[in-house]
């Protein structure tokens, strides 16, 4: 089953401009399929997050804040599989399956709830036989040491404060499909 539906925009086209930089992982790749051990156990995953790592921010960042948003989810508001907040400027790694803890092992970091209702990473899991969807991980690099938010924040409200804050984002965008 395909569901007949325009391409959503990537959600960073959408906001202000910012310098980018560079974003890479050992686990997936921008633009290619991801593995299975990434995606949610509703459709076969072991609900991992991938290693990523991030280089040539700023200078000036004093914190990061790491996301992972599914723009091609038939819910006119897309899906959120991750939001960590108030990563340490120091941080610029975070290991497999970080995300399975609500700070994902980095002191003061904090994971807001998901589209799944977790505070936690989230694997992909789009409608079987729909198209390739796409996973934007993306890394902010901020102006401030933290974000003045609580695991309570939607990750709406986080965005909103982003779009302040940001100096400059490094993003990749693998994919995942179920076969119908």
């Amino acid at each position: 089953m395909t569901l007949d539906r325009p391409v959503a925009p990537d959600p960073y086209e959408l906001l202000p401009t910012v310098p980018a930089f560079t974003l890479t992982s050992n686990d997936v790749q921008n633009g290619e399929p991801m593995p299975a051990e990434f995606a949610h156990p509703s459709v076969g995953g072991a609900n991992r997050s991938p290693q990523l790592a991030w280089t040539g921010f700023p200078a000036e960042t004093r914190s990061f804040v790491v996301t992972c948003y599914d723009p091609d989810a038939p819910t006119g508001s897309g899906f959120w599989h991750w939001v960590l907040v108030n990563v340490p400027a120091d941080v610029t790694e975070l290991p497999q399956g970080a995300g399975g803890a609500s700070s994902a092992g980095t002191e003061g970091a904090f994971s807001v709830r998901n589209d799944y209702g977790e505070q936690a990473y989230g694997g992909a899991a789009p409608p079987a036989g729909d198209r390739p969807h796409r996973y934007v991980f993306a890394v902010h690099a901020l102006d401030v040491e933290k974000l003045d938010l609580t695991p309570e924040a939607s990750p709406a409200y986080v965005g909103f404060n982003l779009a302040f804050h940001t100096l400059a984002r490094a993003v990749i965008r693998p994919t995942y499909q179920v076969k119908g």
